[in-house]
């Protein structure tokens, strides 16, 4: 139900020609009310790709929209495949891939998002990417939305 809840808000913003949500404000409250649901742990291979993430600063709280900029780097002789870049949001791993990509300029060296849009409140996100080698990194980022 809350699916439904989440694509009607999605397609007022849209309709409306409001700035593009990330995510909706439904889709964060659920995120959030269900608490921080187990997740599996585990060291990433050796010579496994690296995301860091450039821009914005979250060390503190950020605006919205932000601009969002990550950097990846591969290990040689393995290449980064941007094609295998997934998002996911928050606890419940909601994959926002295709909405992130349809505002970013996606590259082996990383992604930029001039101006990406999200409700205040408290949001993680979880990048995955994948080398030529097939090695795998995931890397997670916390931040508030002011």
């Amino acid at each position: 139900m809350k699916a439904w809840i989440a694509l009607a808000l999605y397609l007022a913003c849209h309709a409306a020609g409001a700035q593009e949500l990330l995510v909706s404000e439904a889709e964060m409250q659920a995120s959030l009310a269900s608490g921080n649901l187990p997740m599996a742990r585990s060291m990433p291979a050796p010579g496994a790709p690296r995301i860091e993430l450039a821009a914005p600063d979250i060390r503190q709280s950020i605006a919205s929209p932000t601009r969002i900029l990550l950097r990846f780097a591969a290990t040689a002789p393995a290449t980064i495949r941007p094609e295998s870049l997934r998002v996911l949001y928050g606890s419940l791993r909601l994959d926002i891939t295709g909405r992130l990509l349809a505002g970013a300029r996606v590259t082996a060296e990383g992604i930029e998002v001039a101006e990406a849009a999200l409700p205040r409140g408290q949001h993680r996100l979880t990048l995955l990417l994948e080398d030529s080698i097939g090695r795998a990194a995931s890397q997670s980022f916390s931040f508030t939305v002011e």
